[in-house]
């Protein structure tokens, strides 16, 4: 019995891919009013800007250069996860 277990590939480029194609389908089905107009389209410019941070620091000139250009990445994510520091409002009941 052999073991046919195949470690998993962590393709950077493709899974921030992916995720720029999921944030662009989730924006398009948000209904537009005044307050989403404004936020739609800063969800999706972080949600893809990301892929594009990542491709720039593959093609880094240097090791130094790489290690800044991902650490803009991790930047920036971090701004994601927290919703760019804004908050859902609590509803009361």
């Amino acid at each position: 019995m052999s073991n046919d277990i195949k470690p998993k590939i962590y393709d950077l480029e493709e899974r921030t891919a992916k995720f720029a194609e999921e944030i662009i389908k989730f924006a398009k089905k948000i209904p537009v009013n005044r307050v989403t107009e404004r936020i739609i389209p800063q969800l999706v410019g972080a949600g893809t800007s990301m892929g594009a941070n990542y491709c720039e620091a593959d093609d880094a000139e240097s090791g130094k250069d790489f290690k800044h250009k991902i650490g803009i990445c991790k930047k920036r994510r971090g701004r994601q996860n927290t919703g760019c520091g804004f908050r859902q409002p609590r509803c009361r009941n």
